[in-house]
Parts: structure tokens; sequence; C-alpha cells
């Protein structure tokens, strides 16, 4: 038969012509969608900061206007712009544009250029406009910024990256870098919460209190509260500069609003007009103010200026009311932009805080996902920016008042530069972040943690990769150290949102969650000007207008935080409707990811009764089926609480069920989803698999000889699973496999099997079965090794016999010849004295010289002096490492046995693991079961202890030996309570 025969029949062969179809070793013309949505929420909130963000952080930085020599003299930005990674300006090379793969083979940041444009003016005279360098920044992989965006894989791989590199990640000195998703209080929502140690706070103080978490649209965030007081009357707090701050409300009502108290006094009361105790405390909080002689706005206004200008750090000339603006405007209700809009919200929240105290209204639990959102990449990048450009211009100031008084030819722009030149630039402090994953702030920035904010996202396998995307994480050290466990728990509510199979064992068990497969977190924010408009076309009374009914039986309408109105009870549903139905159908200019939340009166103490609606970015989503309409609809945490959402078909009750899961799987993340069978299985043992699958030696990227990663690991020789779940095809997982078929025999054969312990076959190791390597790099640089010497180079002395023939004239190792312990890694010379150094390989493990790559050098002085030493280190199966089924069933490898004395199948077939029957009773785990027997064989021939000859049938004795579970997937709890096997 001559070649082309042989290859005709093997192209007819089944499993190759299936690998030709499905494409491997051929690039696709695009990236695969799936894959890439998997870091959607990071790469988009991160474009979302650096375009209109960033416009948004110029407009929203207040001047900074000081007095120096008899001069006002006033700063502000105007624009600001960040600039694609690219080589420093005087450098020589053929391409200006710096790429990742660059950047993580010479350990350094992937930054792009920061350059604002800031107008200086002298005692109100504009004096023009300056263009400055702030420093470079670091840019998301893969964003519109990254010189990687919008490449084809064949374009990537061109660039040293993965075909389906996906993103999302920031490169800090050679690390890849994953900012943390982050669980906050859902924004612009007052949340009814009661707080013992509220009672501490001062004489009178109760445990009632209503919490709201402001965000403006740049993403700047402050926490506000309102405290009840013993004697019925409320008090405002606000934290400013990490400071805590009280205010009686009836001060902060009178600031905002020129009206008379009467008209307060009306607008406090709507709804409960016939509470008289409500009445006589509303009468009792303007009562306090008028003591203090405060009868008109500009007088209150003038009181609280002059009580709080001392803290606010503004220049002198400013008057007391200016003062009093400024706090209002900085610290109270700060998402909304107008005065009259605070004053009707502090007047909701007032009457939420009575009914809440009252017990007429329900707690609401700041631990339920539906008072929740995440903090997301983009908004904390874009918070920490705005705080050092605002931090830029204190520096500045600084030297202004160092160097000004010695300027000499006055206020020139030479001059101006010269100083501006001073401030402290923003490179250090985004890399220190990004690198340790600590918060250096003076506000705090209304967060609760400080630290671990970023972490390095490991190649470790591509399953752990992945999830470090999906992650969203309770942060703090508070929530961690918590003696009550009622943070940890699983609430009904997060269905769909947060997978309940998907969290570690452990201290962050319940903190650390995943996203479910169809989450999603809203990233852009678009104008919601025409809203009200459309509120009131449907039906809805303006704020400041008169309901058909009573203020009783009508729902205050609340969009994004801002009362716009209200509604009747009747007509609340069918405005509801309606703006539902032009989101479905995505009509008048409404939002496809709005929320829409009717909070129904109950006559019973349930949540506060209103009509919500939100637009804002940070939410989660998720996709799900409106049967009403026919067509897909996102729906929001909160609003799922009041949807009927069936999940199979025999579940939707006419009338009831308004909407339909899009699959019965919709409620477990990525990793949950790769495992086979999983519904046969005990639950913890799903838990326990989703954090193994993170742990297998897997095949992580195929860029090897591109990367430098300080350890990268390789499975030798990876396999396609036998059984996949839908999702594994989905996300195309056989392009990063993790894992290798084996022939298991679930028997009881010696005593090296017993209880978590198991058997490999000598002969299939010797195949090379499990055999993985492990990649290190080691980057040596000799500038770090002998500063300021420019005349010590990487070389050898001719001759040398240290050297011993191990090192090549350039001191460098041959690439693929083997290290031990004690051989020269690598030598330098200086050329000046002729004296060389060795360095000696220090590790007891021998490895393989993988590659060598010599970095560029900053300096320019065309001398080679860093080089990236990768070796491989053969790592095989050793008695004590652990295996693993896909199925939470972990085995340490006990013995390598003789192929001669395994057990056979009649067919000769010999085993590869032994593995005890014992491990599966107590654990549960029947899809492991399921999944053995989809490859029958026969029976397995032996001898046991006694020399007698046996026979073990894997047709029937295994499933005999689980009773029922035969037929129906049902565990028999007797069966399984009967089993000696109590082994974790």
């Amino acid at each position: 038969m001559d070649f082309s025969e042989k290859w005709s029949n093997l192209q007819k062969c089944p499993s190759l012509k299936n690998l030709t179809e499905r494409g491997f070793g051929v690039l696709k013309e695009t990236q695969h969608g799936a894959v890439q949505d998997l870091t959607k929420a990071h790469i988009e909130s991160f474009e979302q900061a650096v375009t209109d963000g960033l416009n948004r952080v110029v407009q929203a930085i207040p001047p900074l206007e000081f007095q120096l020599k008899n001069d006002r003299i006033s700063l502000a930005f105007v624009e600001a712009t960040i600039y694609n990674p690219s080589v420093a300006k005087g450098s020589i090379c053929k391409e200006m544009k710096v790429f990742p793969a660059e950047c993580r083979g010479r350990k350094c940041t992937y930054k792009g250029k920061l350059v604002a444009d800031i107008s200086w003016s002298i005692n109100g005279v504009p004096k023009g406009i300056i263009k400055q360098s702030m420093g470079q920044i670091p840019i998301m992989v893969k964003s519109k910024l990254c010189n990687l965006h919008g490449m084809s894989p064949k374009e990537l791989v061109e660039h040293h990256e993965e075909a389906e590199e996906m993103g999302g990640y920031f490169i800090v000195n050679g690390n890849e870098k994953v900012i943390r998703m982050l669980i906050m209080p859902r924004r612009n929502y007052p949340i009814a919460m009661s707080r013992p140690k509220w009672k501490s706070r001062g004489q009178g103080y109760t445990q009632y209190g209503i919490s709201m978490r402001c965000v403006k649209e740049e993403h700047t965030a402050i926490n506000m509260n309102l405290h009840y007081l013993e004697n019925g009357t409320v008090m405002l707090n606000f934290i400013y500069q990490k400071e805590l701050f009280f205010l009686p409300l009836g001060f902060a009502l009178k600031a905002l609003v020129d009206f008379t108290d009467f008209q307060i006094y009306q607008e406090l009361i709507k709804g409960r007009e016939d509470n008289s105790f409500y009445k006589s405390c509303v009468s009792e909080m303007l009562r306090i103010v008028m003591e203090e002689k405060c009868t008109t706005r500009s007088k209150v206004l003038n009181y609280l200026g002059e009580r709080f200008r001392v803290k606010m750090n503004l220049p002198e000339w400013y008057t007391n009311e200016q003062c009093a603006n400024f706090l209002l405007d900085e610290c109270i209700c700060i998402h909304l932009k107008s005065d009259v809009e605070k004053f009707y919200l502090l007047c909701l929240m007032t009457r939420k805080l009575f009914t809440f105290a009252k017990q007429e209204c329900m707690e609401e639990n700041p631990d339920s996902i539906m008072c929740q959102e995440v903090l997301t990449p983009g908004q904390l990048y874009l918070m920490f920016l705005k705080e050092r450009m605002t931090a830029w211009l204190v520096s500045v100031k600084l030297s202004f008042d160092k160097r000004g008084s010695r300027l000499s030819g006055g206020w020139s722009a030479e001059n101006i530069m010269k100083i501006f030149n001073m401030g402290t630039d923003l490179t250090k402090s985004f890399e220190y972040l990004l690198a340790t994953g600590n918060l250096n702030s003076k506000t705090g920035l209304g967060m609760l943690q400080n630290t671990g904010l970023s972490v390095v996202a490991d190649k470790l396998n591509f399953i752990r990769y992945l999830s470090h995307f999906r992650c969203v994480h309770r942060g703090g050290a508070a929530f961690a150290k918590m003696r009550t466990t009622s943070v940890r728990k699983l609430l009904p509510e997060s269905w769909g949102f947060l997978c309940p199979v998907h969290t570690p064992d452990g201290e962050p068990c319940g903190l650390m969650n995943h996203m479910t497969a169809s989450c999603e977190i809203v990233a852009p924010t678009l104008p919601t000007i025409s809203l009200p408009a459309l509120l009131c076309s449907l039906g809805v009374t303006p704020v400041d207008g008169s309901p058909g009914q009573a203020f009783s039986d009508c729902y205050p309408v609340v969009l994004d935080g801002a009362v716009v109105g209200w509604v009747e009870s009747e007509l609340a549903p069918v405005v509801v409707d309606s703006v539902r139905r032009f989101k479905v159908l995505k009509e008048k200019k409404i939002p496809p990811w709005t929320e829409v939340v009717l909070v129904p009166k109950t006559g019973k103490a349930s949540l506060y009764p209103g009509l919500f609606l939100f637009t804002t970015p940070c939410r989660m989503v998720r996709p799900v089926r409106n049967l009403a309409l026919g067509k897909q609809e996102l729906i929001g945490t909160f609003e799922q609480l009041y949807l009927n959402v069936g999940i199979m078909e025999d579940e939707i009750e006419p009338g009831v069920t308004t909407h339909q899961e899009l699959f019965p799987h919709s409620m477990l993340s990525v990793v949950a989803n790769f495992i086979p069978y999983s519904d046969h299985n005990q639950s913890p043992r799903n838990m326990y698999q989703c954090q193994m699958g993170k742990q297998t030696m897997g095949f992580p990227l195929h860029s090897f000889m591109d990367r430098s990663d300080n350890k990268l690991y390789r499975l030798q020789t990876p396999q396609s699973p036998l059984v996949r779940p839908y999702m594994y095809d989905h996300y195309n997982l056989d392009n990063y496999p993790s894992g290798t078929n084996a022939i298991v025999a679930v028997i009881s054969y010696t005593g090296y099997d017993m209880e978590d312990a198991m058997i490999v076959n000598k002969s299939s190791w010797e195949r090379g079965f499990a055999h993985g390597s492990i990649y290190k790099t080691e980057l040596v640089d000799l500038a770090d090794k002998v500063r300021g010497d420019d005349s010590v180079v990487f070389g050898t002395k001719p001759g040398d016999p240290k050297v011993n023939d191990k090192l090549d004239a350039d001191g460098l190792p041959y690439i693929g010849s083997t290290i031990q312990y004690g051989d020269p890694f690598y030598s330098y010379i200086n050329l000046n004295t002729g004296q060389t150094f060795i360095n000696f390989y220090k590790s007891q493990e021998p490895c393989v010289v993988d590659n060598i790559k010599i970095c560029s050098n900053d300096t320019g002085s065309g001398r080679f002096k860093r080089v990236c030493i990768t070796v491989r280190v053969p790592r095989n199966p050793t008695i004590g490492d652990k295996f693993a089924s896909r199925h939470g069933q972990k085995g340490i490898l006990s013995r390598l046995w003789p192929a001669e004395d395994m057990p056979f199948t009649e067919s000769g077939m010999s085993p590869d693991i032994l593995f005890n029957p014992h491990g599966f009773p107590s654990r549960m785990t029947i899809g492991m079961l399921i999944e053995s027997m989809a490859g029958k064989s026969g029976a397995l021939h032996g001898l046991s202890h006694d020399a007698t000859p046996f026979t073990f049938s894997e047709e029937n004795s295994a499933l005999e030996y689980f009773g029922e579970m035969k037929c129906s997937g049902r565990v028999d709890t007797t069966t399984t309570a009967r089993s000696g096997s109590t082994a974790d």
C-alpha cells in the first residue's frame, strides 16, 4: 500500500475527521465569543472609565484656589487623555507601540501616558492652558487603549499572545494582576438597617437607621446615614475625609431649599397625615432649627459654614455660605445635582425611617443580593484616578508655596511649567495599588476595605485562570473575622446571579462567590433625561404636584435615587407593565438593562413600598425569557424578587409565571458547569470539585516559548475527556485540556488502595502516564548586581576550569542542556579587570534549559545586561501525589504496582489506576460511576490475598453495590448509612 492510499484511509478515520472538523491547529478568523465574554465585565468597565468616565472626572474635580504674594491663583483641569502604551521618546526601534508580551518578558509594567490640560488664572484673569504629562498609568490588556485591541487570532499569535487571549488584567512588573470585583451596597437606594452598636453613638440614639451609599456619575462614593433618636428627631450623619460628622436633619432640609417651615412640614408628613406622633416629631425637628435663630435659608447656610469651614480647607476669602454650599455638594446626597432633588430624597428617607422605627416596614438585609452591586475594576480605577489627580493639584500648590516667592520673572508660563513639573506624578501610586492590592487613600473612597484589592491571575490551568474573572468577593477583613455566619449564608435571592456551588472551603467560604455563567454586570451609562417625562406621560404625578388620591394611597416613584413623583396604587402595575414592554422591545430610549421594581403594599410589615427604577452601572443582571412578549429580557437582583420565573416547561402556570429560564443550568457558574453528571452527585462533592478543578496540572497556554512567568505547569499528555457536559464544548475547553483519560478498576485489591489511597500501574507510569513539567524563569539583571559599572557583561574567561564546558562563550548555559545541583548557571565578566563571577544552580531538582531571552535595557548602552533563563523541571507522578476524578474524589498515589500483578479483563486490558469501592458510598458521587460505566469492558480477573482466583464484573457488581441507583440515579440511603467509610 503506497503513502497516498494510507493517507486516504487515515482521513476516513472518524476520530481524525472529528479533529479536523473541530479545527485544531487551524486559526479561526475571529475569536470564540463565549470565551471572550468571560472577561467582558472587566474590559467594559475599564473602557467606560477611560473614555466617558475620565471626562466626567475632569469636570468633577473642583478648581484649586489659593493666595500667594497678594495674588489669588486658581488651577483647574480642562481635559485629560490617556494614550496607548508606546516606547519613550528618543528610543531607537522599528515599532513604537509596546505590546503585552514584551512587558511580561522584561518584567515591566504595561502602561500608557496620561496628559492633562490645566488652565491657570491669577486674580480671576485666565492666563492660558498648559499641557502637562502626569506620568504613566497601567492599561488593561485587550481594552480599547491596548495595542492588541481588535486583533484577529492570527495577528495575536504573531504578537506572541494566545489565539484566544481574553484580556481583562493589567501587567505590573511582569505579573498579570486582576482587580477583584467586590460586593458593595446598592448605590443610591435607602436601606433600612438595625444596628445595636449605633446606640453607642451618643445619648438618645437608637438602633434604627437608614443607610445610603451615594455614588456620583464618575463613581465617587460617600456613605450617609439617618439615625432615629429616642426623642423622635432625626440626625443626619456623613463622612468627610475619613471623619464622622453629625447634623440635625432640620438644618440640612432648611439649607437645601428656600421653603417655609410649613412647606417643609407638609412634604415630610405626606402619606402619614393622620399620624399625630409623627407630626409632633416633625414639628420638633423644625423647632430645633428655630432655637438657633436660623429663620431663613441664608441664615442656616451661614450657621453651617461657620461651624464646618475649619474642616473644609477652603480659601479664607470664601464666605460662610459658600463653605456650607461646598459641604452640601460634597457630602449630602452627592449623586443628585440640584438641592431640590436632595430635599425631596431626604424627606422620603425620613418617612421610611419613621415607618421602620415603628416596625411598620421590614428591615432590609444588607447581606441579600437585592441590596448589593459590584465594584468593578473600572470603577476602582476611576475613583483612584480622581483622587490622585486632586492630590497632584495639592502637590503643585505646595510647590508654589515653596518656590513661588523665589521665582524670577514673575508669573511667566515657563515658571508655571517648572512648578507643574515638581508635582507628584501618578505612576508609582498606580503601580503600588495594582502590585500590592493595598489602597493608599486619604478619603478611603467610601470602601469597606483597603487591602486585597488585586490578585495575581495564576495560569496554573485554564479553569483557575478564568475563575479569577468571574469571582465576586465580599471584601474586608471584618467579614472574615465575624463570629456570625449570616454574611456567608446562601440566600434564595441569589438564584441565577451567584453560583450556589462554586465557593471555596475554609475562611473565605461564602465570602468569595462566583457569578453564574449567564450573569452580566452593567457597564454603560446612558443619560436618563427622557425617563421622568415618559413616566409622567404614563400617569405618574410630578413630585411637586398632587395626585388624584391621598398620598397614603400612592407609591413614591424613585429613579436612580431621585424622587420623580407619585403614582396611584391601581395605576402602578399598569405603569410597570408599560415600562417593561418598552424595555424589552427597546422602545422610547429605555435602556435594556433598566431594573423596574414595584414593591407592593401588603397590609403587613413588608419592604417599604414604592416604584423603584434603576439604570445605574455595576448592577448584576441576567437574561431570562419574557413569556408575555416572547423575547429575552435582562432582569436585576432586586427585580427578580417580584417576578415569577419558571425553569422547565411543565412548571409554567398561566397568569402566574411571567418569565422562564433560558437553560436549566443557568444557576451554575462556568466552573460548576464543567462537572459531568453533577446532578447525580452529593452537593458538597460538587463544591469540592470546583476547587479541585482549579488545582489540576493542565495545559494553561500554547505560547510556552514566549512566556516568562515565574512558574508554569504543563501536562505532557493532555487528553480530551470522553464525557463532556454541554458547556465544556461551549467554552472550547479542549483548547486548554487539564487531564488524562485512564482505565480505572474500582476494586478492593490490596492494602495500598484503602481509604483515600490509590495505585498506579507501573507500566503506565513508565509509558508517560500523567507526566508533566514545571517551567521556571529567572530574570538576571546585571544592572542590579553591579550598579553603575558599565564594563560588566555576560561572558566567561576562556578555559576557566570552574565553567567546565557547561556555559557558552556568552556566559549562558546551552539550550537543551541538563543542569544538576552545583553546576554553573550563568557567569559575567568585568571587561576592565578581567574578573569573572559565576552563579551556580542551587535547586536540588535537575532541570533542562528550555529557552533564553535577551531583554533590552532602557539605558540604550548597546550591551545586553538583562536575560530571562527559562528551565524545565520534569515532574512525574511520585508517591504522595494527589490524583482526582472530576467529581471531588481525590486519592493519594501510595504505590506503583507492577503490571504483572495487576488485574486484567477477558480481553487482556489492564487498568492504569486501582481505586477502592469504599470511596463511593459515603461520598455518593454517582456521576463518577456513570462516567466510568461509559466504557464497560467485561470482567476483571486476578488473585486475592489468599491466592484464590476471583472475578469482578464491571457491568453488574458495582451497580448492585449501590442498590436502587441502577436505574433511577437516586441513592438508597440505607445502603449509604451502612457503608463503613467515613473518610472524606
